[in-house]
């Protein structure tokens, strides 16, 4: 037996977008646009303290990928993000064990908030450490208000599809060091290509953006496709008089912050 460890837990952390540009679309293929092919996009995350759980464990059979979720019903197996990646790590390291996958689901799905992804690379993280092997931004108080109805990442896709049928290839945005320096400076980035077909077909989403921009954040954005929508402030207190503001009723509300650095290492066990 080598010095591996036997478990690995690792928190998966969600992120907000803070710009999200669609640059262009590749047709053919099927993919993420909803049959109109692969989308290229650019954009630029910051973390949140909010996170899901990852627990990885070694199991028997060698190449095998089990998963097991506490939470919301993520669908089938074997298309889930985190399974993947974990399949990807073993078969690159030869499959000389299998992996257990425990998941603990605390970021709204179809909510934009890239749970999905995030769980993909502490799976990556996880098992890599099984087989034995950012100009950051301060730290801010943010709140994440997700409505009952999600939105599909292929519906959002469709719908910018349907808004710009000859739409031409984009190029990236050169930012610079300064632009990711303050929340001030993100805050004047440009916005989120989702938003305008999103809110068009959703216009409840369209009036909690418009509330929440009310209540005078540094920034605020659409989160992904959506249906979450993120606002970032100056000061606890700001966050949570804006979440008074808002209420619960018509909206979950989710009190974070933003993070300054990735994940922490693996904790074993």
């Amino acid at each position: 037996m080598t010095s591996a460890a036997e478990h690995i837990r690792i928190a998966a952390h969600a992120k907000v977008n803070l710009f999200l540009r669609i640059l262009a679309r590749e047709h053919g293929g099927g993919g993420g646009g909803g049959g109109g092919g692969h989308h290229q996009i650019e954009t630029a995350f910051a973390l949140l303290e909010l996170a899901d759980e990852l627990v990885a464990g070694r199991s028997g059979a060698p190449g095998a990928v089990t998963l097991t979720v506490h939470g919301p019903d993520l669908g089938p197996v074997e298309e889930n993000l985190a399974v993947r990646a974990a399949r990807a790590v073993l078969a690159a390291t030869g499959n000389r064990f299998g992996v257990a996958l425990t998941l603990t689901k605390r970021i709204p799905v179809r909510a934009g908030l890239g749970g999905g992804s995030s769980d993909a690379a502490a799976a990556l993280h996880a098992v890599n450490a099984l087989a034995g092997n950012a100009v950051p931004l301060p730290a801010a108080p943010a709140l994440i208000a997700v409505p009952p109805a999600g939105v599909a990442t292929a519906d959002a896709y469709r719908w910018w599809d349907e808004m710009h049928p000859d739409a031409a290839a984009r190029g990236a945005v050169a930012l610079d060091a300064e632009a990711l320096a303050s929340w001030g400076s993100v805050g004047r980035l440009g916005g989120n290509d989702f938003e305008l077909p999103v809110f068009g077909k959703q216009p409840a989403l369209r009036a909690l953006f418009e509330r929440l921009a009310g209540t005078h954040p540094y920034w605020v954005r659409l989160c992904g496709s959506g249906s979450a929508v993120a606002a970032v402030y100056k000061s606890d207190r700001d966050r949570d008089d804006a979440a008074q503001q808002l209420g619960s009723r018509e909206q979950e509300v989710i009190l974070t912050m933003t993070r300054r650095v990735p994940a922490s290492a693996p904790a074993t066990g």
